[in-house]
């Protein structure tokens, strides 16, 4: 086994997918960094093979925190509806960061952009703490998160507005390394107005849409859609309906959103935000 000796200087990254490809049944996942929470979400979501049971016991502002990313909550809320992945949170503070399966205990530890595994397979030692840290797991509050699974999000997506908003979203999401609306990327809302906006769709299709799937409220997607034409990144215009108010069909209104490529679409239109 792999994970019998130190994994040392190593990616956060490579030393999950090492105690993952070992096949544990399960994997405790103790007080992991917002950087390992991610990390997790990523190898979890781009592995091939059979996943172990994930259950992660993480501090709650940390995972709150990391779950105001679009993507990496989205990737998340699949995991668990797949029955992959489970979220508990602790307000005690442990003292290291720990992957245990009952076969192996693996201190992360982190020294400047360094990590390594601190690997301990101590029968002894390991029974007890797997037994502690499930324990711990499973007296601990369920992390509630509200994000749609990204899965739904482009299936629905690609039904109810078009296959080609769905690929043009899919690429949009692609491109970006976060999807947080803080500054750190655009939010999912905004993600997908731009998309509608290419495509032409209309306000209403596209904001029942997004509260029906989970994303947000349709006030969310007005507020957002005024903030953008504010900007000048989007433009309406009314198309009449038999009965009621006409509706608006999103346009992109800035010349560079219209002449980038699907794939810059996130960095034009970030660019025009800040």
């Amino acid at each position: 086994m792999e994970t019998e000796s130190n994994l040392l200087d190593q990616e956060i990254a490579e030393i999950l997918r090492t105690v993952i490809d070992e096949a544990p049944d399960t994997l405790l996942v103790v007080n992991p960094s917002r950087s390992a929470i991610e990390e997790l979400i990523n190898v979890a979501t781009a592995y091939e093979g059979d996943l172990p049971e994930l259950r992660m016991l993480a501090q709650s502002g940390t995972l709150k925190d990391v779950m105001e990313d679009f993507i990496v909550a989205s990737n998340a809320a699949d995991l668990i509806d797949a029955g992959s992945l489970s979220l508990r949170t602790t307000d005690e503070v442990p003292s290291n960061s720990l992957l245990v399966t009952d076969e192996v205990v693996i201190a992360l530890v982190t020294a400047d952009d360094r990590v390594g595994g601190l690997t301990s397979d101590d029968d002894e030692f390991v029974a007890e703490a797997y037994d502690s840290y499930s324990a711990q797991f499973e007296s601990a509050d369920e992390f509630s998160l509200r994000t749609p699974p990204l899965s739904r999000v482009r299936d629905t997506l690609g039904e109810e507005i078009s296959p080609e908003a769905q690929q043009d979203f899919d690429e949009v999401l692609s491109s970006m390394e976060t999807a947080r609306g803080d500054g750190n990327g655009l939010d999912e809302v905004t993600i997908s107005l731009l998309v509608a906006a290419k495509n032409e769709a209309l306000l209403y299709d596209i904001s029942k849409w997004g509260e029906d799937v989970g994303i947000a409220s349709k006030a969310t997607f007005s507020r957002t859609k005024t903030k953008l034409e504010d900007m000048g990144l989007i433009g309406t215009e009314k198309v009449p309906i038999d009965v009621g108010r006409p509706r608006l069909r999103l346009k992109l209104a800035n010349d560079d959103l219209r002449n980038a490529e699907t794939d810059q679409l996130a960095s034009a239109a970030q660019s025009l935000l800040h």
